[in-house]
């Protein structure tokens, strides 16, 4: 009998490392066989290139989807996602997967679930199910519509899965695959890297021997207009606390230009001395990086999902991760220097956060690789009531 072939579609960094253990388990599976497509900002160098990061941890890459229009605004968003349907059509006409991947909820992803709903191929969604109150919640409802078969990541997206007229034999509460890495890095003792040495970034390059602050900040999509006001509060509470900062490049979204202009022009104007700049990290190394720092600053969804396992403090600004599941490490902010001040002030006064698994458990790749094996494939479905 021939492997059930499963083609899995990576868009952009987060999604590597969010699904990397999956990846494994696939390529490992004496059933299954790997068909790793690689799209969208994951293949552009100034969002980091994690296609190289893939490739270095052994991965045959199938196919490549350059899809992204430049301008970084919501008509490029929109464009963007009608190239990638235009361009993955042709890859898994040509690729013929028994099942396609997507994961979470970026813009990109919606090329993915569309072209595989169209050419009838089951399609299976990681991290549905889950609010935050942005865009994303909308695209990430409607790929769990088009979605054949469902890998939720808490016990509570899997209810709302459900709610929305999921087969619940289909719905799987498997916990986030990026927790399997986090649960071997929680293992490892201090900094085990120089990240200077071993990612240059640019800007000062401060002792972190006594602490550091970890920055990633991205723009909200249905506020991108605001984004460089919004990075300028961060940015300014940064600075006057003059704690070693390791600050990372935002994501490519609507308003991505103004995050990342105003940080240049901040750049141009304050001597940031206190902090240091980096485009993208390997995965294991970031989530070493999060373990042993003071706090994560911003609104990734690291602080929400990894963190909350690995017990690090998390300032939370703004509405990008709005009603997600969370863990008790986190403490949430507007765009407000003085709020975000406070916040960092206080949660590095406390100390580590305890552990939570609401997440999961550090399992999920595995479970997941299982099931694609095991579940029987179909295109169509019945709304459930």
């Amino acid at each position: 009998m021939s492997k059930r072939k499963i083609a899995v579609v990576i868009t952009a960094r987060p999604s590597y490392s969010r699904v990397k253990t999956v990846l494994s388990a696939i390529d490992q599976h004496p059933d299954l066989e790997l068909q790793l497509i690689i799209a969208a900002s994951a293949l552009l160098d100034r969002y980091g290139s994690a296609v190289n990061y893939i490739e270095k941890d052994g991965f045959v890459i199938a196919a490549k989807v350059f899809n992204v229009l430049e301008g970084e605004n919501l008509t490029a968003a929109a464009k963007t996602t009608g190239i990638g349907i235009l361009e993955l059509s042709t890859v898994f006409d040509n690729l013929k997967p028994d099942i396609v991947v997507t994961v979470a909820d970026r813009f990109e992803t919606m090329a993915t679930a569309i072209a595989a709903s169209y050419m009838n191929i089951p399609l299976a969604h990681i991290q549905g199910g889950e609010v935050t109150g942005n865009i994303d919640e909308k695209v990430r409802h409607a790929i769990t519509k088009l979605a054949d078969y469902h890998f939720t990541a808490s016990e509570n997206a899997r209810e709302r899965v459900i709610r929305l007229g999921e087969n619940p034999d289909f719905v799987f509460n498997t916990g986030c695959p990026s927790i399997d890495i986090a649960l071997e890095i929680s293992k490892i003792k201090g900094l085990n890297f120089n990240p200077y040495q071993k990612y240059g970034g640019v800007g000062a390059a401060p002792d972190l021997s006594s602490g550091y602050l970890v920055v990633m900040q991205h723009p909200v999509t249905t506020e991108y207009q605001d984004s460089r006001k919004h990075i300028e509060e961060t940015l300014e509470a940064v600075k006057e606390l003059n704690m070693p900062t390791l600050w990372f490049w935002p994501n490519v979204d609507a308003g991505a230009d103004g995050t990342s202009t105003g940080i240049r022009a901040f750049r141009e104007h304050h001597k940031l001395e206190n902090v240091h700049f980096f485009k993208n990290m390997e995965g294991d190394d970031f989530l070493v990086l999060l373990h042993n720092a003071k706090a994560l600053i911003g609104n990734s969804s690291v602080g929400i999902r990894e963190c909350a396992y690995l017990g690090v403090p998390v300032v939370n600004i703004g509405s990008r991760q709005n009603k997600r599941d969370r863990g008790n490490n986190v403490v949430d902010v507007d765009y407000n220097k003085d709020e975000i001040i406070e916040a960092i002030n206080s949660i590095i006064k406390n100390g580590k956060s305890e552990t939570s698994a609401v997440y999961g458990g550090g399992n999920a790749g595995a479970t997941i690789a299982d099931l694609l094996n095991k579940i029987p494939l179909q295109f169509h479905k019945t709304i459930m009531y």
